[in-house]
């Protein structure tokens, strides 16, 4: 199976696809600050892919919690 193309930057309709959800289901975790804020691109926001893939990451938790491993700072 071949992986769709998808752009660096992408509005609000391809970033929501990206992250199979619909656009207002995508915009709630934005406001909820679980996904990144858009930033502006021309006349349009645009969501960065590699910042939406570090908040899933992050989310997943398949990013280590350093905090885990210091005394006194264990999340």
């Amino acid at each position: 199976m071949t992986k769709p193309y998808w752009p660096r930057m992408m509005k609000l309709k391809t970033a929501a696809e990206y992250c199979d959800l619909a656009p207002a289901d995508f915009m709630r975790e934005v406001a909820a600050a679980r996904l990144p804020l858009p930033i502006k691109l021309g006349r349009d926001e645009h969501w960065d892919r590699e910042a939406i893939d570090s908040e899933l990451s992050r989310l997943s938790g398949a990013v280590t919690d350093w905090r885990k491993d210091q005394p006194g700072l264990a999340a």
